[in-house]
């Protein structure tokens, strides 16, 4: 069945996945799904998901694939996954490393969403059928603390604090070199990389993209930084530091020394969520919760300031 869709003023420039999330109503992975599969065509031919959006334009889309059954996911248990704290309304976690907040195209690891499911915790069906209850994210490679909802009105409210950037989110990272300033503000737009890959870029027609740090301890090489965040961009913290030339160790996507990665031992980025504060969206008590470096960071953490 193909369906046409007329391009709205509203969506001039929005990329083609994001726009049509939007005029569907399904997730964004459910329509990067789609357009991978050539069932998207402007004037008769695939376009990519990349391809920004004309006022006027008319898209065809082969709806039968959003007609068929998903495949059935494999729901596990996380192991190492702690359950920081939880009641009626939220659960906050601390993530281990390689673990997605939530099932996406193209990753068919473990994720958090699937791992709370399957040790019986009730989630909220609000928000897209992949992310419910999802009101923050880390990267698949970045450990530490992040919330879920719940309830639905916890998603609403906790949904709504994020936006407006009231929660507090302090992370600690290992940067490569020695920061100058030791303490200071990175305030540049971030956008996707020019590469077409899941990469970011500090770029000028980007997203408002604000980071606080200070510097923590210094090493031979490198420095722990403490990181608050004021917006949320996607690798935010990474693509920050990577512009001020001080890359995260062990961050190879974002240009830092693969043989100091792996003299310490590291296959990710150096980077851990050790902080969460936020009020309860139902009973509006102020929650503050902390997590450890788990062993590999705290390994070659260890091992860097030995050098010295």
């Amino acid at each position: 069945m193909i369906r046409y869709l007329p391009i709205p003023d509203g969506l001039a420039g929005e990329r083609l996945d994001a726009g049509l999330a939007r005029l569907l109503g399904i997730s964004r992975s459910r329509a990067t799904e789609l357009i991978a599969g050539g069932h998207v065509r402007l004037d008769g031919t695939p376009i990519a998901k990349s391809h920004r959006l004309i006022p006027g334009d008319q898209l065809e889309v082969d709806m039968t694939l959003l007609a068929a059954p998903a495949a059935p996911r494999t729901i596990q248990p996380v192991p190492g996954m702690g359950i920081v704290y939880d009641d009626a309304d939220i659960v906050v976690v601390d993530k281990p490393a390689w673990v997605a907040a939530h099932p996406s195209n193209g990753w068919d690891g473990p994720n958090v969403l699937d791992a709370l499911m399957a040790s019986g915790f009730r989630i909220t069906t609000s928000g897209a059928q992949e992310r419910r209850g999802i009101v923050q994210r880390l990267d698949v490679g970045t450990s530490g603390l992040m919330v879920v909802a719940k309830s639905e009105r916890a998603y609403s409210v906790l949904k709504r604090a994020f936006r407006e950037r009231t929660p507090t989110r302090v992370y600690h990272a290992l940067c490569q070199g020695h920061p100058e300033p030791p303490a200071g503000t990175i305030d540049a737009p971030i956008g996707r990389h020019r590469s077409g890959e899941y990469r970011f870029t500090v770029s000028a027609g980007g997203r408002e993209a604000v980071t606080h740090y200070d510097t923590l301890e210094l090493a031979p090489g490198g420095a722990l930084v403490e990181i608050r965040l004021e917006t949320g961009r996607t690798h935010q913290i990474r693509v920050h530091f990577q512009a001020i030339r001080h890359p995260l160790v062990g961050d190879l996507n974002y240009g830092a020394d693969p043989t100091l990665a792996a003299r310490l031992g590291l296959d990710r980025q150096w980077l851990h969520a050790v902080r969460l504060a936020f009020d309860h969206p139902v009973t509006g008590v102020h929650l503050d919760v902390r997590s450890e470096y788990p062993a590999d960071l705290a390994a070659a953490w260890d091992q860097l300031r030995a050098i010295g």
